[in-house]
């Protein structure tokens, strides 16, 4: 590995650790119907969208609802000495990336076949504190 991709891949490192994220790595609903629910909550504070979540009749909210929970719990791991209720999260990021497509064939009139993609997908998601920016 040269020297200025090992330097980047550190800077990246470091980024990293002060970041409270959690990925959702090859869900088995298609990219276009996450980013329907995922668009739902994005840039929201974390308690109204878990609520939207929540009474959202879906099925990918399920999922997404869990990996809003777990990057919560990661940014509670990180800051320690800072309460949950003291401060306001809300989503930072949240986006969603395409993963494996499973190809199947299915049997079609007249000796043809129709193929039929199974998508999966990755979703990220990225929670922050909002900083309440005070005039002097």
């Amino acid at each position: 590995m040269g020297n200025r991709k090992k330097n980047s891949a550190e800077l990246i490192k470091q980024a990293n650790k002060t970041k409270a994220f959690a990925i959702l790595r090859n869900c088995s609903t298609s990219p276009r119907k996450m980013r329907l629910v995922v668009d739902m909550i994005r840039g929201k504070e974390v308690n109204n969208a878990l609520d939207i979540l929540r009474y959202s009749p879906q099925e990918a909210t399920r999922k997404v609802e869990k990996l809003v929970l777990s990057a919560v719990n990661n940014w509670q791991q990180k800051n320690e000495g800072s309460r949950l209720e003291d401060n306001q999260l809300y989503i930072k990021e949240i986006f969603v990336d395409e993963g494996k497509t499973l190809k199947r064939i299915q049997p079609a009139p007249q000796g043809r076949a129709h193929r039929i993609r199974k998508r999966s997908n990755h979703v990220t998601v990225i929670v922050d504190v909002i900083k309440i920016e005070t005039q002097a």
